[in-house]
């Protein structure tokens, strides 16, 4: 049975979409079944995945409205034509395409609406080892959907006061969803992005989430690195891109410690 876990973060431009796919990459590396879902209007996940969001002809957008099952909306990500790309595993993609952005009203009068994704994701389930969930930066349906959805959330954050802000309504909106909606719900752990050593602001964060969180602070950290911010223009995950890059390295080891950390729970 699938670990279905959501990346989100409130706070827009921390990393959410770099975290989903290059993890996704990295577990699929590591020879574990993962379908990736982009609840993201923007499709950032997909695209990022290599797969073409204008040409999808089925998305999640149709799963959400009970139109089609996930089994016939998914596609598969794709590392184009290299051979050394081709050598990576891939993974399943519930895509995202711009008719998602509407869902948000037509969701508004259904029933159910909340638990739409969770529904449509139980008859899938047991095919994969993960299914990680992209979600946008704000607490919309969709993102309703997503943490309806899973067993837990993975928080990417950058080590800066703001972000420490953001975590706490984050903290507060999943204590909320835990208390009404989903009482599986629970913070996996906390993923510390962007970082770099050399700004004493950034470390001080860093050591605050270790004595506040303590063990829900993965051990793996994501430096800043230009590889990671090239690999989305090709339409790939980091570490297909440039596997030995520290950024890719990093979150193959996060691949990793999530494999570890699952058989623990």
């Amino acid at each position: 049975m699938a670990h279905i876990f959501c990346v989100a973060n409130q706070k827009g431009g921390v990393g959410k979409t770099t975290t989903t796919v290059n993890l996704c990459a990295g577990l699929a590396g590591l020879g574990q079944r993962v379908l990736m879902v982009d609840l993201d209007p923007q499709g950032n996940a997909t695209m990022g995945s290599g797969v073409d969001k204008r040409k999808l002809e089925l998305s999640v957008y149709e799963v959400l409205l009970e139109a089609v099952e996930v089994s016939q909306a998914k596609t598969r990500s794709h590392w184009g034509d290299s051979a050394s790309y081709q050598k990576h595993p891939t993974y399943d993609v519930l895509g995202a395409s711009r008719e998602l952005a509407g869902a948000e009203l037509e969701l508004v009068n259904m029933p159910r609406r909340e638990k739409r994704l969770k529904e449509a994701l139980l008859a899938v389930e047991k095919d994969y080892d993960f299914i990680l969930i992209d979600c946008p930066p704000s607490l919309s349906l969709l993102t309703l959907n997503g943490l309806c959805s899973a067993n837990g959330v993975i928080v990417p954050m950058q080590c800066e006061y703001f972000a420490l802000e953001g975590l706490t309504d984050l903290v507060n909106t999943i204590k909320q969803v835990h208390a009404n909606l989903n009482k599986e719900l629970k913070i996996i752990g906390l993923l510390r992005v962007m970082f770099d050593p050399r700004v004493s602001l950034q470390v001080q964060v860093s050591d605050q989430l270790k004595a506040h969180f303590a063990d829900k602070v993965f051990n793996a950290v994501i430096p800043r690195n230009v590889r990671l911010a090239e690999a989305p223009s090709f339409g790939l995950p980091g570490v297909v891109y440039d596997p030995a890059a520290k950024g890719s390295v990093a979150f193959i080891a996060f691949a990793q410690e999530m494999i570890d950390r699952i058989k623990k729970l």
